[in-house]
């Protein structure tokens, strides 16, 4: 297990409510915004261009690629609009889960977004996957997500 993963005590663990949410970033090449388009649920990207913003007002699942050299080099691994997209209280605050995408070549740092932001926000590491994700990856990450997402008359395991 990678240094920078926790685990979240699950009555800590504030499932989300209402319909389900999305939020992701992709670069200009689009690879993270064709994976989410097959994953069928409602979804929010985080703009590329850091003059936008975006504030979300609803519990959701980040799914952010990795950026790093590999190795030790962690440094950069969460882009930058996701660093600035979260700056913003209020959408730390919505985040209820991570899933991050990543490159197996990179060896201890495959997809290390995603426990940094899993670490860092306290909420659970759901996923990783490679790339562009296989089918196999959509079909498990639908059902993750939706096992995840908090059912009408299910009691929330925090504070109860």
């Amino acid at each position: 297990m990678h240094k920078d993963v926790i685990k979240v005590d699950a009555q800590d663990i504030v499932k989300p409510t209402g319909e389900i949410c999305v939020v992701y970033f992709s670069s200009p090449s689009n690879n993270t915004h064709r994976f989410i388009q097959k994953l069928n649920f409602t979804n929010l990207r985080i703009p590329f261009e850091e003059d936008e913003q975006l504030l979300v007002a609803q519990d959701y699942i980040l799914i952010c690629p990795t950026y790093s050299g590999g190795g030790e080099h962690t440094s950069g691994a969460v882009p930058k609009q996701v660093v600035k997209f979260l700056n913003q209280k209020q959408n730390r605050d919505y985040c209820r889960g991570v899933i991050a995408s990543g490159n197996t070549n990179f060896g201890n740092t495959f997809a290390i977004a995603g426990p940094i932001l899993s670490k860092k926000l306290n909420v659970p590491l759901l996923y990783q996957f490679e790339l562009l994700g296989t089918k196999e990856d959509v079909e498990k990450i639908q059902n993750i997500i939706k096992n995840f997402w908090k059912k009408e008359g299910e009691e929330n395991g925090k504070n109860n």
